[in-house]
């Protein structure tokens, strides 16, 4: 059992941490990047990124965060590790209501909205990149927590 919950637990960590950088690389240089060009050039340009990124890559992160943390913190439960699997919880609620629900509720959203031509740049990209960047600090959180919970096991 303690070979799964590792390979799970190094999982966790990996997902949380790909998906922190995704969205921190977005906040810090692809929107400020699209900022700095004409907004038709930059709508057309982000349109194209919420096609490609659509991609199994970002389902692995997406999805495998919180997924495999949850998987690690039910391990670590049935073996007793009350603190560590809390963690990894903790880490499974702060990385979904800050991703999945953020980007549900809010960044796809306003995707759909700029990709049908109902939101300009202009109010789009900034009210988009605050929430991309809450995205990921909560994301960056979920890698504290498990690494926390690594620690604590």
């Amino acid at each position: 059992m303690d070979a799964l919950t590792l390979a799970a637990a190094a999982l966790a960590l990996v997902t949380h941490a790909a998906l922190t950088g995704l969205f921190y690389s977005f906040s810090m240089s692809v929107m400020p990047g699209l900022d700095a060009v004409e907004p038709g050039q930059a709508e057309t340009a982000m349109r194209s990124i919420n096609v490609k990124i659509l991609n199994p890559w970002l389902y692995l992160a997406f999805l495998g965060a919180p997924i495999m943390s949850a998987a690690t913190g039910a391990l670590l439960l049935a073996s007793g590790d009350t603190t560590a699997a809390l963690l990894l919880f903790a880490a499974t609620a702060v990385n979904f209501l800050g991703s999945v629900v953020v980007t549900a509720t809010v960044n796809v959203p306003m995707n759909n909205a700029l990709n049908a031509g109902k939101l300009s740049w202009a109010a789009y990209s900034p009210r988009w990149t605050r929430w991309n960047t809450a995205r990921a600090v909560c994301c960056a959180l979920g890698v504290l927590l498990v690494g926390a919970g690594l620690v604590a096991w």
